[in-house]
């Protein structure tokens, strides 16, 4: 293309975005969906808006560490920059080829996301991107690079100028401006700048080597020794204030042979192979996790099936119940803290609101009890994805030095869900059953995130990374480190790479490097439907992995039964209640106890309906020693009756009852001899049940028509409650929908703001709307519709939102205009009286 026929260089970014396409304004407003919010008026405000600070931090906080990289060394180019001066600065006198190979997509990055514009000739950073990234004694460079020269001379005085060209073997000049210019022109000149460092002494060059790679700043003494001395003499090193002296930009770059960075790092770090196992086992033992991790969540339910532990008054459990949860599910605090959160994530429990408020399962537990499996399991991992509560923060300090507590506040963190994604997506794109280097994998979201501004919030995320792997496997989404095929599914993941010949023989200490550009797309996260989809799938997957659960036990002679298995339901529901669980593992092995049968006739079985379950349920005959102790318990079971006097014991036989006034233990409950068969006392049924069980007594309790009550533990479940919302991390990516009428409005507005108007033709200054009368605005309206012209017209809706549109009048009647609007690409009719004013636009409009 020549010259002539190149279209004129963008003079601003508004500019460059008005000549985008839709497509590439699109990629910019879902990278940066903070610019729509709300949706501009125009181009001109979009620019604005991506010129602003907490907009630009944001954008640069999501650059990968080359994309970043160059973005530093254009705000230490000059201001524009030619892509050879960046060039330079990236790749250094050497041009390492990965530098130029992978520089020109790292500049479409920062293109793309408005931070850098105009041509390769002359690039420019945004100037809020610029303040933040250029070097100040207050705020360093990454790069390390100090001032110019032209910078730290600012405040020196001409004699002082002149002395140092003269010093650095230069002319001397009438004015510090050109003795400025020489000066740097000397700095920037390889050939000579190597021949004045040869004269230079070593200690001298020992002192710039120290500076070379930041920080450029030193202090000297008011009487410098001679190292210094020389290089103060020749501006290789320029006072900034008293004591302290700067090694200037175009020395430094000269010692680094260019190099705006110590190390550019053009491709991300590749993520290792520590271990490679057969993709069956990978599964195998996943699918394990799972079930394990859908044991530990029924049985926390379990304990907290009556109401669980109180919320502190600040929200959250208190230490003491975190530590309780731990122990009663054999598992260290940290991992109890998980499941406890986790289920909150799922909705399976919440606080019950009450006045005495206390955690409890909600009702859509009894709900997820009922599913398969492998769909309870799928509905967890997807709580868990989408999770912002970080439970490894549990039992750390907030910014008000203040211990967050499990299921308290000042959990959420939301980088967590993009953190745990981004994990996962890396273990997919490697091969199947390649289990990754856990230090490779932080190193390559280092990479594609790098470490800025406030180091605690940076070092979280390495350890939102920790963490993602850790639960991953205590979930079953991986198995032995390596992604399993039910994980897999669940990202949405295609089939993995097939590993080489390499890696057949490949054990715990190979090293498998598999290669990711970063030019490559990274798996996206999933929609809500997509990933409902995902999660079935996975789950389909897992379900032919998991145990069938079993419909039998063994008894033993020991008053025990074994599990060898998962248990249905209904079995396990009645063991539950009929015995106590001793010890689990492979099998779980359950103890019958006078405490434990007395349980089960409490809830309403009777003797015979157990001797009748046991004798269905036993793969080996029922134990003598257990239908003995049944038959027991049930004999003495309700011989006492209690019922409501305030309390009252009644027993055919008066000698028990005598038997129970004489007992010391007695006294608390206040009981006295209302007939040779009746006992009153003075506490309530309940606590006179208790204290009579505790007597070593098996009472019943009585309606009040004498009828035996059946005291079942019923569940304790809290209101309906909706699982709690993950904090997003900013505004929503705008979906197609919404991006397409946000870029037509933009388009519409942008069209109505730049269109030219004729002259004399009330034109708005400074984007106000247009201003006429009512009686010229109607008569310029019927006009148009005669002419068919197009209308600039400022109006303002019912709610009192002003806009500026384009729009061509088709008619006009009863006070509303009907025209074509431009704004909306559609025919929409208008009250006059909300028009503010009209113009004509210019003959040659387009």
């Amino acid at each position: 293309m020549s010259t002539e026929d190149r279209p004129p260089a963008p003079r601003s970014l508004a500019e460059e975005l008005r000549a985008r396409g839709d497509a590439s304004l699109g990629a910019l407003l879902r990278s940066r969906p903070d610019l729509i919010t709300p949706v501009p008026t125009d181009l001109t405000q979009l620019a604005t808006r991506a010129g602003t600070r907490a907009s630009v931090v944001r954008a640069l906080e999501r650059l990968d560490r080359f994309a970043l990289q160059t973005a530093e060394a254009l705000a230490v180019a000059a201001d524009p920059a030619a892509y050879g001066e960046l060039l330079g600065l990236m790749a250094g006198d050497d041009a390492d080829p990965a530098v130029v190979a992978a520089l020109p997509h790292a500049l479409d990055v920062l293109r793309e996301q408005a931070l850098v514009w105009g041509d390769d000739d002359r690039l420019r950073l945004v100037r809020t991107a610029r303040e933040l990234l250029a070097p100040s004694p207050q705020h360093p460079s990454p790069t390390g690079l100090g001032p110019t020269v032209q910078e730290a001379t600012a405040g020196m005085s001409p004699g002082r100028i002149q002395e140092i060209v003269t010093a650095a073997g230069l002319a001397s000049t009438h004015d510090s401006v050109s003795a400025v210019t020489a000066l740097a022109g000397l700095f920037t000149d390889r050939a000579r700048m190597a021949a004045l460092l040869a004269d230079a002494p070593a200690d001298s060059l020992d002192v710039l080597e120290r500076l070379v790679w930041g920080p450029p700043y030193g202090q000297v003494t008011a009487d410098p020794a001679p190292r210094l001395r020389w290089l103060l003499d020749r501006g290789l090193l320029l006072p900034t204030a008293p004591g302290t002296v700067v090694l200037p930009r175009e020395v430094a770059l000269h010692l680094r042979r260019g190099l705006a960075h110590r190390t550019p790092e053009p491709m991300p770090p590749v993520v290792e192979t520590a271990a490679v196992h057969r993709p069956q086992v990978v599964d195998s033992a996943a699918a394990g996790q799972a079930y394990t991790a859908l044991a530990t969540v029924e049985e926390l339910l379990k304990d907290w099936d009556e109401g669980g532990p109180a919320v502190l008054r600040a929200g959250g459990l208190s230490v003491r119940d975190l530590k309780r949860t731990a122990v009663a599910l054999d598992v260290p605090e940290p991992a109890a803290a998980f499941w406890v959160e986790l289920a909150y994530a799922a909705g399976l429990i919440a606080s019950d609101g009450e006045a005495d408020e206390r955690y409890a399962a909600t009702p859509a537990y009894d709900e997820w009890l009922e599913l398969p499996a492998a769909e309870r399991w799928s509905l967890l991992v997807t709580a868990w994805l989408a999770a912002t509560r970080t439970a490894g923060l549990v039992g750390g300090r907030d910014a008000k030095d203040r211990t967050l507590s499990a299921l308290g506040p000042g959990l959420d963190r939301s980088a967590a869900p993009e953190v745990r994604h981004r994990v996962l997506a890396l273990l997919a794109g490697l091969p199947e059953g390649a289990a990754p280097a856990a230090g490779s994998v932080l190193a390559r979201l280092r990479w594609e995130r790098p470490l800025r501004g406030d180091r605690r919030e940076d070092d979280l995320r390495g350890r939102l990374a920790e963490w993602a792997l850790s639960e991953a496997e205590l979930l079953g989404v991986t198995g032995r480190g390596a992604l399993s095929a039910q994980g897999r599914a669940l990202l949405g993941a295609p089939a993995a790479p097939t590993p080489g010949p390499e890696a057949e023989p490949a054990g715990p200490g190979d090293k498998l490097p598999v290669h990711h550009h970063h030019r490559t797309t990274p798996l996206a996260p999933l929609s809500p439907a997509e990933q409902a989809v995902a999660s079935a799938a996975a789950a389909r997957l897992l379900a032919p992995l998991l145990p069938e659960p079993l419909d039998h036990v063994l008894l033993q002679a020991d008053l025990t039964a074994v599990a060898p298995g998962p248990l249905q339901r209904p079995l396990a529901d009645m063991l539950d209640v009929l015995a106590d669980v001793e010890s689990k593992g492979g099998a779980t092995v359950y103890r019958f106890t006078p405490g434990s049968v007395r349980r089960a006739l409490d809830a309403g079985q009777a003797a015979s309906d157990l001797h009748a379950f046991l004798a269905t349920h036993s793969r080996t005959p029922v134990p003598q020693p257990l239908a003995y102790l049944i038959d027991d318990v049930a004999r003495r079971h309700g011989h006492l009756r209690v019922g409501a006097a305030s309390a009252y014991v009644r027993c055919d036989d008066d000698a028990m009852l005598s038997e129970i006034l004489a007992d010391k233990r007695a006294a608390g409950l206040g009981l006295r001899r209302l007939a040779p068969t009746v006992l009153a006392a003075q506490t309530d049924p309940a606590g006179l049940l208790e204290g009579l069980r505790s007597m070593g007594f098996a009472p019943a309790a009585e309606s009040a028509e004498g009828d035996v009550l059946i005291t079942r533990a019923l569940a304790h479940r809290t209101p309906p409650r909706t699982a709690p919302e993950p904090v997003p991390d900013g505004p929503p990516v705008p979906d197609d929908t919404l991006l397409a009428a946000a870029l037509r409005a933009i388009r519409a507005g942008d069209l109505a703001s730049t269109t030219p108007r004729k002259p004399g033709a009330a034109p708005a200054a400074n984007g106000e709307l247009p201003r006429t009368g009512a009686a010229e605005t109607l008569a310029t309206m019927q006009a148009a519709v005669l002419t068919g012209e197009a209308l600039w017209i400022g109006y303002v809706n019912a709610e009192g939102a002003a806009s500026q549109r384009v729009v061509a009048p088709i008619r006009v009647e009863g006070g509303f205009v009907t025209a074509y609007d431009h704004t909306a690409d559609e025919v929409r009719t208008y009250p006059l009286h909300r028009i503010t004013g009209v113009a004509e636009l210019a003959d040659d409009a387009g």
